[in-house]
């Protein structure tokens, strides 16, 4: 997620800890989505993650004692920013995950920050377009056409399910394009926008408990049970708190660059421990999407601090 927050001390030990346990713990995700997806329906993946998570999320800001928002208003602006940011993409990424292997889920997740660039000149007047983020957009969608290889698909199903991965990257892009009027509006503590986001999630994840327990009988073996917990109370929970405070004392321009390493892990996890195969398309069409973010980063800007969020 992205509020402003201003920092003045230097990074501490434990700050670049956090800082290398992030990427192993968001591109691990993709691994415990596809283990969870074992023994339970896509859309019983994505309540799992999202009760979890924003349990864990909200116990954290009621021990701290972070002030909930009193304002009506603040709390209807984030329901669409709960379903972008939590409820689509939770399911879309799930549901893709029945059909393609979890590395390349996690490469297609790193094209956030391409949509949220494209969405952004869309949507927010102060992002005016140069023709420096016009080339990086040209770039990074290339690398996202390598990546669906269309020439050699077999079967719609495979391409279902990265359209469904690329959907949700598109659904983060928007929701931090509608998070970031949200915050320019009201006064919010991160970690409690991270609680209100996944928490409203939950709920309504919550409201429909009975359609999604009809969805399939879960099989709930021990290896599935411990990656649920993973993916919910530390990859949705924890790892936003890690996150908040690498960006306090960091900045979000070096916090971001967790997004480059989150496929590597991803990828190599996918190999070693589900021995899944990655073809020439993967590593290129990544390369061409990451130097599409690059490319469209402005350079020469003051440093803005802020609270960033991944899937």
């Amino acid at each position: 997620m992205t509020a402003p927050t201003a920092t003045s001390a230097r990074p501490s030990l434990r700050d670049y800890l956090q800082f290398a346990v992030l990427p192993l713990i968001w591109g691990s995700s993709f691994l415990f989505i596809k283990i969870g997806l074992e023994g339970l329906s896509p859309i019983q993946v994505a309540w799992g993650r999202a009760v979890l998570g924003g349990v864990t999320l909200v116990l954290i800001t009621l021990i701290a004692r972070h002030a909930w928002p009193r304002e009506r208003s603040v709390w209807v602006e984030m329901i669409p920013v709960s379903l972008l940011l939590t409820v689509f993409p939770f399911f879309l990424i799930s549901w893709g995950g029945q059909f393609i292997s979890s590395g390349l889920m996690s490469i297609y997740n790193a094209t956030t920050p391409l949509w949220t660039l494209l969405l952004a000149i869309a949507a927010l007047p102060q992002e005016r377009p140069t023709g420096q983020k016009y080339i990086a957009l040209a770039l990074g969608f290339i690398g996202v056409v390598v990546l669906l290889n269309p020439w050699s698909i077999e079967g719609s199903s495979g391409l279902l399910g990265q359209l469904a991965s690329l959907g949700a990257a598109a659904c983060y892009g928007g929701g931090y394009v509608t998070l970031r009027r949200v915050i320019a509006k009201h006064q919010i503590s991160p970690i409690t926008l991270a609680a209100m986001q996944v928490g409203i999630g939950a709920s309504l994840f919550l409201v429909a408990t009975p359609w999604v327990v009809a969805t399939r009988t879960p099989d709930l073996t021990g290896r599935v049970v411990l990656c649920m917990l993973l993916l919910g109370c530390v990859g949705t929970g924890i790892a936003y708190i890690f996150n908040n405070n690498v960006v306090r004392s960091m900045g979000a321009t070096t916090a971001s660059m967790v997004t480059y390493v989150n496929p590597v892990v991803g990828v190599t996890l996918g190999v070693i421990v589900l021995s899944e195969s990655v073809h020439w398309n993967e590593p290129v069409g990544a390369l061409l999407v990451i130097g599409g973010i690059l490319l469209g980063q402005e350079r020469g800007q003051p440093r803005q601090r802020g609270l960033r969020q991944r899937p």
